[in-house]
């Protein structure tokens, strides 16, 4: 069974993203922790995804509407769990009233976002040694 769960940067959630997010950008894309834990989780809206009531994604969002951190573990990809994640922080966008969301893709994921609906915008960059592109989603007004 699949959950999303929003929640806080706190001493029960902690562990399970910083779990994720090790094993995908530390281990796999070799981020350095330093970059990685930024300091700006305690006042992000966190989202975890569980599978099985075992937690296997992770995002977050800032009060600017930044998304970031999108993580999921290596054997759970391609099963459309990250669109998943996405749309349920887009809804949560929509619900407290912002009028866009942006992020900074890496170059390899820009296909999916854009299949979300993310338009990219400005020029490639480079974050923590990974070249990434800005891109912005419009939020339509809840009606």
């Amino acid at each position: 069974m699949l959950e999303i769960h929003l929640v806080v940067y706190d001493a029960t959630y902690r562990p399970h993203i910083q779990h994720i997010r090790e094993k995908v950008f530390i281990s796999e894309q070799a981020v350095a922790p330093e970059l990685e834990f930024d300091g700006l989780d305690e006042q992000a809206l966190q989202l975890l995804l569980a599978v099985d009531n075992h937690y296997v994604g992770t995002g977050r969002m800032l009060s600017d509407g930044r998304i970031g951190r999108i993580a999921i573990l290596k054997e759970f990809r391609g099963q459309g769990l990250g669109a998943k994640m996405m749309r349920a922080l887009i809804n949560t966008a929509q619900a407290r009233g912002y009028s866009r969301v942006y992020l900074g893709a890496q170059t390899h994921a820009v296909d999916f976002y854009a299949k979300l609906g993310f338009t990219p915008y400005g020029e490639e960059f480079m974050d923590a040694g990974i070249p990434h592109l800005s891109m912005e989603y419009i939020v339509k007004a809840k009606e």
